[in-house]
């Protein structure tokens, strides 16, 4: 019984030890055994990270537990990506690019791929609202064309980056349209990024195809009646536990970059492999989360999960950048090369495919998985 009531303090306690860890080894280039041990920690504030998010979503509802998970992940990691930039200078010029491309492959293929082969195991065919996942689609593909392909073929600056008012412009796109797919995504349309089934989106599509407004939506994200029916303050106590378990992931993967650079240089990866190590590390609470929802046949929370964090990634992270950019010294490299905007095309083809009927297959799962495999395997062996 003693050690149920320890398991069921973890989530509470782990945060807080992560971050001893972290203001500890801050700075430092950890020994091996040490590093493995604050791998330990980033592991444990990983799993603690979900639990929150998980009882975040269950009191607000969907698709609005989803969202904070993906914000909350992606605004510490644009502040990690800058942080780098700021202290480590012109060599990580292309940080940025690497690390946001990164995450758009993991999400749109990895977890897709992962989720979509966990539901279809145990349901053969998986069912999930295409609207939704066309939505999440077109604004990603958007974002990522105006964000990281144009930057090749523009002749205002040298190389593959924008001139100042380029990437102004760049950044008030992204941050335009990842705005209104907030507010698509919570406002009336909401029931375009629930379940099929849910009932939610049975009274919601009745009422527009009626021309009527809308039902509120329900649960709302926070209300007197959630607020009391959780505990009190125990919203606001997960969301504060998640935030601190948050800022222990990112913290520690920063102070394990040295460890994880000299690991790849030693393997005879290139040093933009450390983008694709950072953005894996960095999408573990969500990647987790989103492989539950997928056991739990929940897929249209995993698509949410999957995709949300990419959009949030770019949409985010370009004005982060482009603000950034005024006291960072040195060209900012956004433009892929030809290999990643192949596999981009390809991400963006299979993935309408995928969407394109609201069921997805194992075979769906495997040509994700597959694209997956090929870009992990050329940014070792470029």
């Amino acid at each position: 019984m003693e050690r149920r009531a320890v398991l069921d303090r973890l989530p509470a306690i782990v945060p807080f030890v992560g971050l001893a860890v972290l203001v500890v080894s801050w700075g430092s280039s950890p020994a091996p055994l040490t590093a493995a041990a604050i791998g330990i920690v980033l592991a444990g504030a990983v799993l603690v990270a979900v639990v929150h998010a998980e009882e975040i979503a269950h009191r607000v509802g969907e698709p609005f537990g989803t969202l904070v998970l993906a914000v909350a992940v992606t605004v510490i990691e644009v502040a990690l990506i800058v942080t780098l930039m700021v202290t480590e200078g012109a060599k990580s010029s292309s940080l940025a690019r690497d690390t946001v491309f990164a995450a758009i492959m993991i999400v749109g293929n990895g977890i897709i791929g992962v989720c979509l082969l966990i539901a279809a195991r145990r349901h053969h065919t998986v069912r999930f609202s295409e609207q939704g996942a066309h939505a999440l689609l077109g604004s990603v593909v958007t974002l990522a064309t105006l964000s990281l392909v144009m930057p090749s073929f523009t002749s205002s600056s040298s190389g593959a980056t924008f001139s100042g008012s380029q990437l102004a412009f760049s950044a008030v796109a992204s941050a335009v349209v990842y705005g209104m797919f907030v507010f698509v995504q919570t406002g009336r349309h909401r029931s375009m990024f629930l379940r099929p089934d849910a009932p939610e989106r049975g009274a919601e599509l009745a009422a527009e195809l009626d021309g009527e407004p809308a039902p509120e939506p329900s649960p709302p994200l926070v209300s007197d009646d959630a607020l009391h029916a959780a505990g009190d303050g125990s919203l606001f106590r997960h969301g504060g536990l998640l935030l601190l378990s948050l800022v222990v992931v990112v913290g520690l993967a920063k102070t394990l970059a040295p460890s994880i650079e000299d690991a790849i240089k030693a393997a005879g990866a290139p040093p933009s492999f450390v983008g694709v190590v950072i953005a894996l590390l960095v999408l573990l609470p969500e990647s987790i989360a989103a492989f539950r929802a997928a056991g739990r046949g929940e897929v249209q929370t995993s698509i949410n999960l999957a995709l949300g964090s990419a959009l949030a990634s770019i949409g985010l992270t370009i004005p982060a950048i482009a603000v950034a950019s005024i006291w960072l010294e040195g060209p900012i490299t956004l433009g892929l090369g030809g290999k990643e905007i192949v596999l981009l095309v390809l991400t963006a083809g299979i993935s309408m495919l995928t969407f394109g009927s609201g069921r997805a297959t194992v075979l769906h799962a495997t040509h994700h998985l597959a694209v997956f495999a090929s870009f992990i395997f050329l940014a070792i062996v470029p």
